[in-house]
């Protein structure tokens, strides 16, 4: 349950994310915080502290940072820039939606105190919708797109089957279009 792993609870996590980002494009918070299933097949907690790592992307990157930051088991979220070169990890360039990148978040986690699926769990819930192509309301372009870039066979696996595992139930009224692809780099975003 996101109780689990949430400091102040869903409702509070909503209603960040809402103050944050979702209220500058005008959009109700009953519209995007829904409660999701747990994902079938995700990792167990792991016995002792560490630090994993997860990258993903759905539109704002400060959005997604003002939810994960807020996570209880999350250590840091970074904005940055995946997908494309390093040469080209800079705002004014990557805002041009010509070089691959995707507005992204590197998220530092303790497996010990959330799981990578109840991460993607998070995201699905509150940061993104990810039946939107290219864009997350009024942020329109290919930087914005809903992408989960995996960064070794267990995520790929655990991302692909929560996809499927929310398709099959139809949890959104749309087919979700988030691209599920490797992570070969993560530029941190300018300051």
């Amino acid at each position: 349950m996101i109780q689990r792993f949430v400091r102040v609870g869903l409702p509070c996590l909503a209603a960040l994310l809402v103050a944050g980002c979702l209220l500058r494009n005008n959009v109700a918070a009953s519209e995007k915080a829904m409660a999701l299933p747990a994902p079938a097949v995700d990792d167990h907690l792991a016995s002792s502290p560490g630090q994993e790592t997860a990258v993903i992307a759905g539109g704002c990157f400060w959005g997604i940072q003002a939810v994960f930051q807020h996570v209880k088991g999350v250590i840091s979220a970074t904005s940055g820039y995946s997908g494309g070169s390093k040469t080209t990890a800079e705002y004014e360039i990557v805002s041009t939606g010509t070089t691959g990148h995707a507005e992204s978040e590197k998220i530092v986690y303790d497996p010990s105190k959330i799981t990578y699926g109840q991460l993607l769990q998070v995201f699905f819930s509150v940061a993104t919708d990810p039946t939107q192509l290219n864009r997350q309301d009024p942020d329109e372009g290919t930087q914005y797109r809903s992408v989960i870039f995996y960064a070794n066979d267990q995520q790929k696996k655990i991302a692909e089957a929560y996809i499927a595992q929310l398709n099959a139930a139809k949890i959104f009224k749309n087919k979700i279009v988030t691209q599920v692809v490797p992570l070969k780099a993560f530029y941190p975003a300018e300051g």
